[in-house]
């Protein structure tokens, strides 16, 4: 039968409706049942539950199909409409698992009332393909193919976006710290760290598996001191100097007569400091006059490529 005949489409859609407002109250309280049982008593505990409900539930969709046992072929009789509501429960909790699993991956299904409104949606579906009429079916299958779509496509992408953005605001905790300069030449970034307290970038020599010696880390912090100062007395083997501007370049020397140079420059409310055993002083400065607030797109680069991370 490719549609119903005249006056019998009122009573399938209340058919359905009832499918689904009596599944959406009985398999959230079965499932809540079975989870505080779960909890109280271990995974036995849950058998007499699991026994007890599911044949209550069967028992409820086969009452459900009474009023239309002139309408369903299923529900002609008393053993066509058990075999009816076997069918209807096993494919509905096979779509609520699907949704259950959705859920878990961070999909977002609404509150808490209308994840238990969604709960009914699998059975009145799985009810609908077994009404002899066209409409009806391709209604359900509308609703199915929404359902895999928004499950398994949209609702995960948009659970990846809250993601995203959430990481992305937790790196920007303290915007006054996230600064950035211009890799020197023959060097990239490859690792950047967030923390409460101070930001760090690391650039690295770009020749991978070959000389990897050329290192500068740059550090943005509060303020030490109020101003930058030299320490007293001075370190062994070390040279400071403050110059007209309030920068600090410290210069410290190693026995193997290799030395170590820093710069210090403040930042409107932070301080900036890199440091390098390989690229000199006029190196560094460079590095510091390019020093700008990190912008989104430079943020996303990072985040793309995996070179930054959050310490707490």
């Amino acid at each position: 039968m490719s549609s119903m005949k005249s006056g019998r489409g009122a009573p399938a859609v209340l058919h359905l409706l009832l499918v689904w407002a009596l599944m959406a109250a009985v398999v959230p309280t079965l499932g809540f049942g079975l989870v505080v049982t779960a909890w109280g008593g271990g995974a036995g505990a849950t058998v007499p539950v699991f026994a007890l409900g599911v044949p209550l539930a069967l028992g409820l969709l086969a009452m459900a199909g009474v009023p239309v046992r002139t309408v369903v072929p299923l529900c002609g009789s008393v053993p066509k409409r058990l075999g009816w509501a076997v069918l209807v429960f096993v494919l509905g909790t096979l779509g609520v698992l699907a949704g259950l699993a959705a859920y878990g991956g961070d999909v977002d299904l609404g509150s808490a009332s209308t994840r238990i409104a969604l709960t009914g949606v699998p059975y009145a579906v799985a009810a609908a393909f077994f009404v002899p009429s066209r409409r009806v079916r391709l209604g359900a299958l509308a609703v199915l193919a929404a359902g895999v779509a928004y499950g398994g496509f949209v609702g995960p992408a948009q659970a990846q976006e809250r993601r995203h953005e959430a990481e992305a605001a937790r790196y920007r905790e303290h915007p006054e710290l996230l600064y950035l300069g211009a890799a020197p030449r023959g060097m990239e970034v490859s690792r950047a760290v967030a923390g409460p307290a101070s930001f760090g970038v690391d650039y690295r020599s770009v020749r991978q598996g070959q000389d990897q010696s050329g290192y500068v880390g740059l550090t943005v912090r509060p303020p030490l001191t109020p101003a930058p100062r030299c320490p007293e007395p001075a370190e062994k083997d070390e040279a400071c100097t403050v110059d007209a501007h309030g920068g600090m370049l410290t210069v410290r020397g190693f026995p193997d007569g290799t030395r170590a140079v820093t710069l210090t420059r403040r930042l409107r409310n932070a301080e900036a400091e890199v440091t390098s055993q390989t690229l000199g002083e006029a190196g560094l400065r460079r590095l510091l006059d390019t020093l700008h607030p990190l912008s989104d797109a430079e943020l996303e680069k990072l985040m793309r490529e995996k070179k930054i991370d959050h310490r707490i």
